[in-house]
């Protein structure tokens, strides 16, 4: 083989090394942006069921205007997709949610929702 066509051996393998590390960067850096998606979507779950609580009366099961005794139910404590953890008050619950992908070393994926009486909002921690 001649010189030149080595030289474009070499500099194919190159560039084919390099789109696949930019491919493997990308296909990460979807599956951690999905992962953080249904983790909010599963804490938005969450945080209507509080507000369903908090509506209804004590006598059918509810808070009656009170988030004091709920608790995030035992099927949605621990999914696939992460783990949630409520800090319940009267009139206020944050709900955490840490997800399965992590994102750098041991920092996983994890999100903030707060809700109250009628509404919540979700933030993204990491």
């Amino acid at each position: 083989m001649g010189q030149q066509q080595l030289l474009m051996i070499v500099l194919a393998i190159i560039i084919v090394g390099i789109a696949i590390a930019i491919s493997i960067q990308l296909f990460r850096s979807n599956a951690i942006e999905s992962k953080r998606d249904i983790v909010i979507n599963e804490c938005t779950n969450i945080a209507t069921i509080a507000i369903s609580y908090y509506k209804k009366p004590t006598d059918m099961g509810g808070g009656g205007k009170s988030f004091s005794g709920w608790q995030i139910p035992t099927q949605m404590v621990s999914t696939i997709n992460g783990s949630y953890f409520a800090q319940v008050t009267p009139q206020q619950i944050t709900i955490t949610g840490v997800g399965t992908e992590v994102v750098t070393g041991n920092d996983s994926i994890k999100v903030q929702t707060v809700v109250t009486a009628n509404d919540y909002y979700s933030v993204i921690i990491n």
